[in-house]
């Protein structure tokens, strides 16, 4: 039976989660929109997530449970696994199913018959806005679902960590200077916004953050002959000609980007580009997303000035711009990444932190100076 919820965040982020999906759901509806997901009430919304917290915390054999729980009907999903009875939904079932539905693009069904909500199987295919919680760590959950054109990464409505919850500010995307990368991010409501060659880099961001090691990645316009002057030479491992891998991929006909040996090779490019960044330096690409160097070290070029301050900002209702010195938006990697931005204007230098932090640097002629956009809480 769907009762009070005892996870005071769900209750604090259930109403603004339903006027987000009904809006959404209303206006794809509006726009002739077919195949999309139920919008979930406001007490369906707060027993998922307090469910899901509460499993969270448990361990089965040693370990936490990592899951994705998808608010749908069975018949609104594709080719589902479907259990010979209904599951309920509760801490202990997710905890004992966990092990065997953590591989990623897998989803736990929970739908609802009144009152009761319950498990009826997995799925790998859901709805454009369908509701699904992840739970990424103890006492770690997102809210997210599926875009509509049913590619690349979910978008996150919300981050939810203990009793700190974090609401994605949509209006990010409208402000002046919105690199291209967060704008799709952010824009997630229309297909337009959600293009193959800016999702190279959203996925390259996702692939970054999670082999953990940190590392940074530099796109410079193509043919452009500046940027070795922020670059000590020799460089490291330089790439000759450029590796076109990505490149190639990009170019193919619209057509064969539908299927999903395509996908899965811009995957794999994808992965093996980003594994690069892992090593000690700066990968660099150009903006065809041709690979020309890994392990680059950055440096001040020749009669430019110490990048002195930047803005600082993260897509959260709530936060607002700070500038400050660069070296309090990070360490070393975000700090040369700054320099590398402030002297070549036309770049776009990407940041993993260790510890799960994700910064995009750009230069924003609106402020003359550089600009740090946090979007971690959009990767999870």
């Amino acid at each position: 039976m769907i009762g009070e919820p005892t996870y005071q965040a769900a209750r604090a982020v259930a109403e603004t989660v339903e006027a987000h999906f009904a809006r959404h759901i209303n206006a794809a509806h509006q726009q002739g929109e077919q195949e999309l997901a139920s919008a979930p009430p406001k007490r369906i919304i707060e027993a998922v997530i307090d469910t899901a917290f509460w499993a969270s915390l448990r361990r089965e054999e040693g370990r936490s449970p990592r899951i994705s729980l998808a608010f749908l009907p069975p018949e609104q999903s594709g080719q589902p696994l479907l259990f010979q009875k209904r599951l309920p939904l509760s801490p202990t079932v997710l905890t004992k199913l966990a092990p065997g539905v953590e591989r990623p693009g897998i989803h736990l069904g929970v739908w609802h018959d009144g009152d009761e909500l319950y498990l009826w199987g997995t799925t790998r295919e859901i709805r454009s806005f369908c509701f699904v919680v992840d739970v990424s760590e103890p006492g770690l959950l997102v809210i997210k679902h599926r875009r509509r054109d049913g590619f690349g990464k979910f978008a996150n409505v919300a981050v939810l960590k203990g009793d700190q919850v974090k609401i994605v500010d949509e209006g990010s995307a409208s402000l002046p200077d919105c690199p291209q990368l967060l704008t799709s991010l952010l824009g997630f409501t229309s297909p337009s916004t959600w293009d193959y060659s800016v999702n190279i880099l959203v996925q390259m961001a996702v692939s970054m953050r999670a082999h953990g090691h940190g590392g940074s990645l530099l796109v410079v316009p193509e043919g452009s002959t500046s940027w070795p002057g922020s670059i000590v030479h020799p460089i490291s491992y330089p790439v000759v000609p450029p590796f076109p891998g990505l490149a190639d991929l990009i170019r193919q006909h619209e057509d064969a980007k539908r299927e999903s040996i395509w996908q899965t090779a811009l995957r794999q490019e994808i992965d093996s580009t980003a594994g690069l960044t892992a090593v000690d330096g700066a990968t660099i690409i150009n903006s065809k997303y041709e690979l020309l160097a890994f392990g680059a070290k950055i440096v001040r070029a020749i009669g430019s000035k110490p990048v002195e301050q930047i803005i600082v900002t993260e897509p959260i209702v709530g936060r607002t711009a700070e500038v400050v010195h660069p070296t309090q938006s990070g360490g070393t990697r975000h700090l040369s990444a700054a320099q590398f931005v402030h002297d070549q204007r036309d770049s776009i230098a990407l940041v993993a932190s260790q510890d799960g932090r994700f910064t995009i640097f750009t230069w924003s002629p609106c402020e003359g100076m550089v600009h740090a956009h946090r979007i971690e809480s959009l990767l999870l």
